[in-house]
């Protein structure tokens, strides 16, 4: 219990220094720019939504690549799995959990359409572990593109640097998913910690996590399928970054808006622990927006347009999920498997 407030306490001064950073940038651009930046551009900002929506259906069909072994009576679609992803990635971006709630809310909600739960389970592991080796490339990818546009190496040579010193990680992750069967040793220490009546002990199989992962790395083919949605999901994403920059009246080309997105998704991962990433991304965006030649202001409006966008796709996700998880603890009549999607 006294982890849990610490941690709790954590958040919430990771939090507050977070929105006092966003404060602090704001009032160092100055509102008018940023202001007169968001009038040039419009309504038309808000076309950013249904983009944003468009790159998570490519995410999902990567995942949906992964779940097919284990769902071949395709029992969860994919519109289904369409609304699992944005409430993924709403609880990740948008509460407190350090970027792995989001998974475990997913593999809950897709393991009430899919029967096999271990199956489910592995295929959002190994999901994980691919987009991080996606995301490597992407931003590797972005890395060279920005030496390219600022003045001198300075903090992207940093940021290549670090991803060079951290790359033994994901290596280390597949070592010990392919052979460590790491899931089969936490659930003898959860069964040793909880007893094996606890709950969370009597639903977690671990041996038949690690089974199905192993199965999934055997099928090369398919790894490298959704690997490709994956980095074709991360580079529409540039989209976002290359039209809203339009319109905010800093138009760039399409290497410079990778490049801003690429170094601006790797600081944010970099600052997972920050709740949704707040001051971080903010302060990447107008760093590399910056480096990239587009003013302050503009940079940082651009920021401002990712932070609506979060909380235009996330809210509305979150606000159904908790609908859905209300309707399915009501004490009468029938409980939905699922939304009707």
């Amino acid at each position: 219990m006294s982890d849990a407030r610490t941690m709790g306490r954590l958040a919430w001064t990771a939090s507050i220094a977070g929105l006092a950073l966003v404060a602090a940038l704001v009032a160092a651009e100055g509102w008018t720019g940023i202001v007169a930046a968001f009038e040039r551009a419009g309504w038309a900002l808000l076309l950013v939504v249904p983009a944003r929506v468009v790159t998570q259906v490519f995410d999902v069909r990567a995942w949906r690549v992964l779940l097919a072994p284990f769902d071949p009576g395709r029992a969860a679609g994919p519109l289904f799995l369409l609304w699992v992803a944005l409430v993924r990635e709403a609880v990740n971006r948008l509460l407190p959990v350090a970027n792995i709630g989001g998974e475990v809310a997913g593999v809950r909600l897709a393991g009430l359409r899919v029967p096999d739960t271990a199956g489910v389970a592995a295929s959002v592991v190994v999901e994980v572990l691919l987009t991080i080796v996606v995301l490597y490339l992407f931003c590797g990818a972005g890395a060279l593109l920005m030496l390219t546009l600022a003045a001198g190496p300075g903090l992207v040579g940093i940021i290549v640097g670090a991803l060079l010193l951290s790359l033994p990680l994901p290596v280390l992750a597949w070592w010990l998913l392919r052979h460590g069967a790491p899931f089969a040793r936490l659930e003898r220490r959860v069964l040793r910690l909880l007893g094996p009546q606890n709950l969370i002990a009597l639903h977690l199989d671990g041996a038949g996590i690690d089974a199905a992962v192993v199965r999934l790395f055997r099928q090369r083919g398919r790894l490298a399928r959704a690997g490709a949605w994956s980095l074709l999901a991360n580079v529409l994403g540039t989209f976002e970054t290359w039209y809203a920059l339009a319109l905010l009246g800093h138009p760039v080309g399409l290497q410079a808006a990778l490049a801003i997105e690429a170094l601006t998704q790797a600081v944010r991962h970099a600052g997972f622990m920050v709740p949704a990433g707040l001051g971080v991304q903010e302060a990447a965006v107008l760093l590399f927006g910056q480096l990239a030649g587009v003013g302050g202001d503009v940079a940082l409006s651009l920021a401002l347009v990712k932070r609506m966008r979060e909380l235009a796709t996330g809210v509305p996700a979150l606000v159904s999920w908790h609908w859905f998880e209300m309707r399915r603890l009501r004490p009468f009549g029938n409980r939905p498997q699922g939304p009707r999607l």
